[in-house]
């Protein structure tokens, strides 16, 4: 199977705390979705290239939550954690994302799994933050790069 690398949109609209992300995959939403919620997978895909990755817990269902340790080919840690308020089979997700070296900034994210016929799916992200500059300092840090790669990775793990 051929895979096709889809861009990712990243939107953070002047002024305003909040980011979208939007991400097209050549995968049906229930492996989409799954990938979301298997610890084993996701810490094949989450984050930068490069980075390892440790799940101290990965509970994917509403009312659960989670806490995952990034650490770079330098040997740094990064460590995130939050609680998944609303999780709906192959539909639907909200969670709390705080990067615990910025604590007590904790965003809100909602995700969105589309079914867009021929196996494929369109997974939208919305977050936002307690300010601009929040939001300002989670695009600073290199989100960008982290998320492309991760999903780039995701493609290669669904193709399989």
């Amino acid at each position: 199977m051929t895979t096709t690398t889809h861009p990712v949109i990243i939107t953070a609209p002047e002024g305003l705390p909040f980011i979208d992300i939007e991400r097209e995959f050549d995968a049906p939403v229930a492996a989409v979705f799954n990938a979301h919620r298997d610890p084993e997978l996701v810490k094949q895909w989450t984050g930068p290239n490069g980075y390892e990755m440790t799940i101290d817990r990965w509970d994917f269902r509403t009312h659960g939550g989670y806490r995952y340790v990034h650490t770079n080919p330098e040997g740094e840690s990064f460590a995130f954690n939050g609680t998944f308020h609303v999780v709906r089979e192959n539909e639907f997700a909200i969670q709390t994302f705080e990067f615990e070296g910025y604590p007590d900034v904790v965003s809100i994210e909602s995700a969105t799994f589309e079914d867009l016929g021929d196996g494929r799916t369109r997974l939208k992200i919305h977050s936002v933050y307690p300010d601009v500059a929040s939001r300002d300092g989670m695009v600073a840090s290199g989100m960008e790069s982290g998320v492309r790669e991760g999903y780039e990775r995701l493609d290669e793990i669904l193709a399989h």
